[in-house]
Parts: structure tokens; sequence; C-alpha cells
């Protein structure tokens, strides 16, 4: 939490340790965000590759009534520094096709740097089953369901130690399933 501005550090409360449901980044997430009790929860990476700087205008988004803030790669002043070309590309693709075509409201859809109401995460119910596909899923879900979704620029930069466990071909199935829903959101409001 060094690197987090002391706004934030004051109103936050880091969740570690216990899993409740298990092994895995998705548990995790999904533990933390079961266990939260504010009225907003951010997901951020434990591997420093989201920018702590973006979190104050995210967190005044959400006070402004966001029920879903995304850190963005690729929207403008968003930027993405490393990682592996063919993830990148997908991501990138995938970010822009559901905003261009689906009409999602923000640019960067498969990155999990979200800042969620709690209003949001006591309305929906959690469906991802692994990998990462989580923060596309809450963003789909919020959007279909009218709620506002934001978005600021934000740069990811890629890990300098350690080993990724992302795994793409194993996860890109559930991406698509979310990838289509979100895609479908629009089709259903055109007609």
């Amino acid at each position: 939490m060094q690197d987090v501005k002391p706004a934030v550090q004051e109103n936050a409360v880091v969740l570690e340790g216990e899993r409740t449901l298990g092994r895995g980044a998705l548990n995790a997430m999904k533990s933390g965000l079961r266990a939260a009790r504010a009225p907003y929860v951010l997901i951020t990476m434990g591997d420093g590759s989201d920018d702590p700087a973006a979190i104050d205008s995210m967190y005044e988004l959400a006070r402004g009534g966001a029920d879903v803030v995304a850190g963005s790669r690729y929207m403008r002043g968003g930027h993405q520094v490393g990682g592996p070309l063919l993830k990148r590309v997908m991501s990138r693709t995938a970010g822009l096709s559901l905003h261009w075509l689906g009409g999602l409201p923000v640019h960067d859809a498969t990155s999990n740097f979200r800042l969620y109401s709690k209003r949001l995460l006591n309305q929906v119910t959690i469906e991802s089953r692994g990998g990462f596909e989580l923060g596309l899923e809450l963003t789909v879900k919020a959007y279909r369901l009218g709620m506002r979704v934001a978005e600021v620029p934000t740069t990811w930069r890629d890990r300098t130690a350690g080993e990724s466990r992302f795994k793409l071909w194993e996860w890109l199935p559930r991406y698509l399933h979310w990838y289509w829903r979100g895609m479908a959101g629009r089709l259903r409001s055109n007609r």
C-alpha cells in the first residue's frame, strides 16, 4: 500500500490472507468482493501492473454515481507498457470492438483494474469460474442492467518480477462468453 495516495489509504481496507473460496486469482477477488463492507470496492493486481495514480479519479467517478469505474489502457491518455504481443492485440481488439460495436461504455473491457459499487455487487450473482474474466462479466452485467459505467485513463505495466499465471488459451472461452453477452447488450437495446 505504500504507493497508494494518502486519501485512499485513510479510507481503504486491504483484504488479504484468508481465502474462503480456494486458491487462484479469481477466488481471491471473489472472496474480497464478498467480504468487503464499504460502499465501493477496488480490485487491483498484486503484481504492481496497475497504476495507483488512477485510484482517486476512479473513486470520484464512483462517488458521482458510477457503479463500475474501469482503469482503461485503451482510451485517450491510457497506455500499455509491455506484455506479450498476442495478448495485447486480443485485449485491445476485444475492448475496442465491445466499445464501438457493442456499445459498452469503456474502451478496456478485459482489465480487472476496476472499482465497483456495493450496489452492483449486491444486485448480481458472479458466474465467473476461473481466470480473469470477472472484470468483463461485472462490467457487462452493469451495462445490461442500465447502471452507470465509467472509465479513467491509466497506464498498465507488465510485471518486472515473477511469472504471469495468465492462461490465455484455457481462459479464452470464458472471456468469449462475456464478450458475446456484451455484444448482445447493444442488439437488445436496438430492438
